[in-house]
């Protein structure tokens, strides 16, 4: 009898570890799944970001950012634009910029969905034609998406060499 109890006892035991096992792998699995989807609905908002620059689509941009969505520049070295705030800053902030060139393209090199998929690292190419034949503006980037639920941006950090887009613009002398 106390064999029998003492069997029932593990197996019982095994039983329940075997059934939380099952439902914390398909909790897991489910949320992998999850993520994995969000990354993905979050990189292709990256890209679509881009598409919407190299189109000079000022209502594109804006549509992809949150109500409190933000830009930040933290290498602006003081001669370039700190960033933005809202929707309304970003529409302000890029309205002045399409007109002063003539057109854009974006080399993504890498992109990365990171472990949290709400935040998309990415690195790649801008160059940029300026106006009268002046040239191509040209410079390596490196930046950090964070986007809400709802898969809009809450946060752009565009990280550039300021000294070779101070040269590029002929601000070589701006800088401190």
């Amino acid at each position: 009898m106390k064999y029998v109890l003492v069997v029932l006892m593990i197996t019982g035991v095994l039983f329940t570890s075997c059934n939380c096992d099952k439902v914390e792998n398909n909790t897991e699995k489910e949320e992998v799944i999850m993520g994995s989807e969000i990354a993905k609905r979050n990189k292709a908002n990256t890209l679509a970001f881009f598409k919407a620059l190299e189109a000079e689509s000022v209502d594109q941009v804006v549509a992809l950012f949150a109500e409190n969505g933000k830009q930040v520049n933290p290498y602006n070295a003081g001669i370039f634009p700190t960033g933005a705030e809202g929707k309304e800053g970003i529409r302000q902030y890029w309205t002045p910029v399409f007109p002063n060139f003539d057109g854009m393209t974006f080399h993504i090199e890498e992109i990365y969905a990171m472990e949290d998929p709400t935040i998309v690292f990415l690195k790649y190419k801008g160059d940029i034609k300026l106006k009268n034949n002046a040239g191509v503006y040209s410079n390596n980037y490196y930046s950090t998406f964070k986007f809400n639920e709802a898969g809009k941006i809450t946060e752009y950090v565009e990280i550039f060499d300021p000294i070779v887009a101070a040269k590029g613009f002929g601000l070589l002398d701006r800088i401190k």
